[in-house]
C-alpha cells in the first residue's frame, strides 16, 4: 500500500512538511513578521508567477540553453497544452510553485534569456519599418531609385525599375470611405514584391555588418 504523501510547502527549494518544526518555526516567525516585510513576499511571488507565464512564449533554442528542472519543463509543456481556463490556471499556480523553488541564478538566467528574445522582436519591427520606409519612397520618389542603387551596388536594378513602374500602376486610386474607416487599400504583387526585396537586401547588409553604415542617414519619412 503506497504512503499517502505528506502536506506540505516549500521555502528556497526545501519542502516543509505541515506540522513539522520546521513548519511551525516558520509560522512562529510569520506572526512575528511585519505588514512590509509580507507585502513583499507576496510581491515576490506575484513576479515569479508572471515570470513562469512568460516562460510560456520563450523560444525553443533560448528555452533549450537554460538549466532548468526537467519538473518545470514538463509542467510547462503541459501548461501550453491545457486550453481549459480552469486547468490552465491551476496549472499556471503549479508552474509559480515551481518557479519560486528556483536558485537566484537559474532566475537570472531565465530573466536573461526572455530579454534576449524581447530584443530580437524589437529588432524585427525595427527592420519591417526600415523595409516599409524604403519601398514607399521608391515607389513614390523618382530620386529614392537612384539613391538605393548607389547604396544597394547588389541590387538587379533592372528587376527594382520595372517593379516600381508596375506598382505605381496597379496603385489603387484614393478611396475616401475606405481612408477614414482606417482600411489600407488593396495593393498589387509588385508593391509586395518591391517590399521583399527591399527586406532581403537589408538583411543582406546587416549580415554583412553593413546595415546601419549604409543606413546612417535613415531615409525620411514621405511627407
Amino acid at each position: 500500500m503506497s504512503r499517502k504523501p505528506k502536506k506540505g510547502y516549500y521555502v528556497r527549494g526545501e519542502f516543509v512538511a505541515e506540522g513539522s518544526e520546521l513548519d511551525l518555526e516558520l509560522k512562529r516567525e510569520l506572526k512575528g513578521t511585519s505588514e512590509a516585510s509580507r507585502t513583499e513576499l507576496k510581491r515576490e511571488s506575484t513576479e515569479l508567477q508572471k515570470l513562469g507565464e512568460e516562460l510560456l512564449t520563450l523560444r525553443a533554442d533560448l528555452m533549450n540553453g537554460l538549466d532548468v528542472p526537467e519538473k518545470l519543463r514538463d509542467a510547462l509543456a503541459d501548461a501550453r497544452r491545457i486550453t481549459n481556463f480552469e486547468g490552465k490556471r491551476r496549472q499556471m499556480q503549479f508552474v509559480g510553485k515551481l518557479m519560486r523553488q528556483l536558485e537566484p541564478d537559474t532566475l537570472a538566467s531565465i530573466r536573461a534569456a526572455l530579454q534576449e528574445q524581447h530584443q530580437g522582436s524589437a529588432q524585427l519591427t525595427l527592420a519591417l519599418h526600415r523595409a516599409e520606409q524604403w519601398r514607399d519612397r521608391l515607389i513614390a520618389e523618382d530620386d529614392a531609385f537612384g539613391e538605393w542603387v548607389q547604396r544597394f551596388a547588389g541590387t538587379d536594378a533592372q528587376q527594382l525599375r520595372a517593379l516600381i513602374r508596375q506598382a505605381r500602376k496597379d496603385a489603387p486610386a484614393p478611396d475616401k470611405a475606405a481612408v477614414s474607416h482606417g482600411l489600407a487599400p488593396r495593393q498589387g504583387r509588385a508593391y509586395r514584391e518591391i517590399f521583399q526585396l527591399v527586406r532581403e537586401q537589408l538583411a543582406s547588409a546587416d549580415s554583412a555588418g553593413e546595415a546601419f553604415a549604409h543606413d546612417a542617414e535613415s531615409p525620411a519619412e514621405p511627407g
